[in-house]
């Protein structure tokens, strides 16, 4: 830990005291190196040290720059989220209504501009899009909005039927917001994976129909048998991990949609030709959640989830290392979030 400033608010600026961060996977694989932020042959360094980090965050509003209460309607002592991403509104993606594809891409705990929320204190930049959250969802719920309104961008990005058989990969903190938002689609039915079968519980409380551990069955046949051996006609993959990518182009039906919303650690390979001449396959990539906060926060206000079995660890953020190494080992964990 090191003593940082507190931040100076100009115009259209906010300062939050930080009620609650939570650790994403992100995080914890940008600490552990991964060429995703850290830069390799092909691309450069996403990161811009030395950066605070922290995406998933609630704040207490305790001052607001010249012309910010007006702009988010916001007073002192306000609880309020900031996306996680601070939009230039300048670039082509941002003037065609793509913001979260920004090309400077300041997301907060990453980029110089956008400082995160393992602090104290932290700014919302004069172009950060802010909404008010209800002071009686407790603090270490609202740090889940965030990752909850990228689950509910996936579940858009998936365009769920009523007579889909749904199959989400994974049942950590996304993909459990994954079952929970895709819960709302009403599909026909609605199918986690995980190898824990502890955290495949917490899916059924989400709203699963079925629950399937891979590594004690045969997913990809069982879900044949569910289906008239056509396969899953949506598949949403947020594990991360490669054999899981594979696992949803063979358990796809022809036709059906993939929606890739992970970040890996490593390289990912798989036959294309599943994708074009056997199946006609979809394929969706996610990132982020635009215009997806309100239903976020609507959904934990009206007890949409099982908070209490999804944040598993609630630690001071003196204990960070900590933090990370639950989140790394993922068995002991879902969701971590630090109380500064």
């Amino acid at each position: 830990m090191e003593q940082i400033a507190v931040p100076q608010v100009g115009p259209n600026e906010v300062l939050v005291k930080v009620l609650a961060v939570g650790i994403c996977a992100g995080d914890a694989k940008c600490f552990a190196g991964a060429p995703h932020f850290w830069g390799d042959a092909d691309r450069p360094a996403y990161v811009q040290p030395p950066v605070t980090p922290g995406h998933e965050f609630i704040g207490e509003v305790v001052r607001l720059g010249e012309g910010a209460a007006e702009k988010y309607s916001l007073q002192m002592g306000d609880h309020v989220v900031s996306e996680q991403i601070v939009p230039c509104r300048a670039c082509r993606f941002c003037l065609r209504g793509g913001y979260h594809m920004c090309v400077p891409h300041d997301i907060y705990g990453f980029h110089q501009h956008s400082q995160g929320a393992m602090a104290t204190y932290m700014k919302y930049p004069a172009n950060s899009i802010n909404h008010k959250v209800s002071k009686e969802i407790p603090a270490w719920q609202a740090a889940f909005i965030e990752p909850l309104s990228c689950s509910i961008h996936a579940v858009e990005l998936a365009n769920i039927q009523f007579n889909d058989v749904v199959v989400i990969a994974g049942c950590g903190p996304l993909g459990l917001g994954m079952v929970a938002a895709a819960r709302d689609k009403n599909p026909a039915k609605l199918i986690a994976l995980d190898m824990l079968d502890w955290k495949l519980d917490v899916a059924r409380q989400c709203g699963a129909d079925i629950v399937m551990n891979p590594s004690k069955c045969d997913a990809i046949a069982e879900i044949r048998k569910l289906t008239d051996n056509y396969g899953c006609d949506v598949y949403i993959e947020a594990t991360g991990h490669p054999s899981a990518v594979v696992q949803g182009l063979h358990m796809l039906a022809k036709l059906g949609t993939f929606v890739e919303y992970s970040v890996f650690g490593k390289e990912t390979t798989a036959d294309w030709t599943i994708i074009s001449d056997m199946k006609e396959l979809t394929i969706r990539g996610g990132h982020l959640s635009p215009n997806c906060y309100p239903k976020a926060i609507s959904m934990i206000a009206n007890n949409k989830l099982p908070m209490e079995k999804i944040v598993t660890h609630k630690l001071p953020l003196e204990e960070v290392h900590k933090g990370l190494d639950l989140v790394n080992k993922s068995s002991e964990s879902i969701k971590v979030v630090l109380i500064p």
